[in-house]
């Protein structure tokens, strides 16, 4: 019965968490767009991303272990969202979404993965270039245990889907990204606070800079029921508002506004060899830009409470396996694992 409970609060939840998840992704890749259709300070951006090397070594040496790709053409890259903490020992990814591209490029789908989905990780190199023991846990601590390619190495045991490309987004550039807004004017629905931070929110409807708004998002304990699915609503409630600033001030017909944002946004990402540039984000842009809206499904790993594990998911496992095989083949995913698009949805 409790499962059942949950799963029905996680299917109300879907429409907007879609929407709000795959409008960030493609405002950014059309800020990048915006930027290499007008060459405007090209290269100074482009020099901001990273190239997360380590990682392409680490899968480099997994090669043999790794799923062959069924369909040549079709892309899969898994975009997450790293946390790194002030000692600088510990790195977390509590958002991790697969973007696929079907290889004639008129299907997309992005598919999110819970953080406290358990699940098999490997063995992995660690931060301190160890090996780690293979274990049985939430989703979110391969990240930890291992960064980036830990992260991929799971993802593909879950899956069985071959992922080609990475992108890393760190809170680190979110403050900046905010600032670079000039704020944004936000409703906090109780007053906040982020356990051992400083910065406390009052209720109501008010300006929050970069510091404030991350406590915005980040704020889970001691906020509401404290779960992860209520900072999710808060979370898709500052992308829609930060969405629709942008909009309004037309950013993209003002290039001298457009550069700090786009240089708090390249500065937070870190990526693989094959998109590692303005260029190469540009055309990833584009192939997105260019599937129709009603063939890009947006879904979460169908999950249900673990039985085991208190405040843990497990995938549902029919569904889990529908949607992998359909993500592996390169085929439509089946109908009756997301919503139709709400058609009232216009301003995302």
């Amino acid at each position: 019965m409790a499962s059942r409970s949950l799963r029905t609060k996680l299917t109300r939840l879907l429409p907007k968490r879609r929407r709000l998840r795959w409008s960030l992704l493609v405002s950014t890749l059309l800020l990048v767009t915006a930027v290499c259709a007008g060459g405007y300070a090209y290269a100074r951006l482009n020099g901001n991303i990273r190239t997360d090397e380590a990682t392409d070594r680490a899968l480099e040496a997994e090669h043999g272990s790794r799923p062959v790709a069924l369909r040549p053409g079709a892309q899969n890259i898994l975009i997450m969202g790293s946390d790194i903490e002030a000692t600088k020992d510990s790195q977390r990814s509590d958002t991790t979404m697969l973007l696929h591209l079907s290889a004639d490029r008129k299907r997309a789908a992005l598919v999110s993965v819970p953080r406290d989905l358990m699940v098999d990780i490997p063995s992995c190199r660690t931060w301190e270039g160890e090996r780690s023991e293979p274990e049985y846990a939430q989703f979110n601590w391969a990240f930890e245990r291992g960064g980036a390619a830990c992260a991929i190495r799971t993802f593909e045991e879950l899956s069985g889907v071959r992922v080609d490309h990475h992108l890393v987004m760190d809170f680190t550039g979110f403050e900046e990204v905010v600032d670079a807004l000039g704020g944004v004017d936000v409703d906090v629905p109780e007053r906040m606070r982020v356990p051992g931070g400083d910065v406390v929110l009052d209720e109501g409807e008010q300006h929050l800079d970069g510091e404030q708004a991350l406590v915005f998002v980040r704020g889970r304990t001691g906020v509401g029921d404290g779960s992860d699915l209520q900072r999710i609503e808060r979370q898709k409630e500052f992308a829609r508002v930060m969405l629709h600033h942008v909009r309004a001030a037309r950013l993209l017909d003002h290039p001298s506004e457009l550069y700090p944002v786009l240089h708090a946004v390249t500065s937070s990402l870190t990526a693989d060899r094959g998109l590692d540039s303005l260029g190469e984000l540009n055309g990833l842009a584009k192939d997105v830009g260019a599937v129709a809206e009603k063939r890009m499904p947006i879904v979460t790993v169908p999950s249900v409470e673990h039985p085991d594990y208190w405040g843990r998911y497990m995938p549902v496992e029919d569904q889990a396996d529908a949607l992998f095989t359909a993500l592996r083949e390169d085929r439509e995913l089946p109908a009756h694992l997301y919503n139709a698009y709400d058609a009232d949805n216009d301003e995302l």
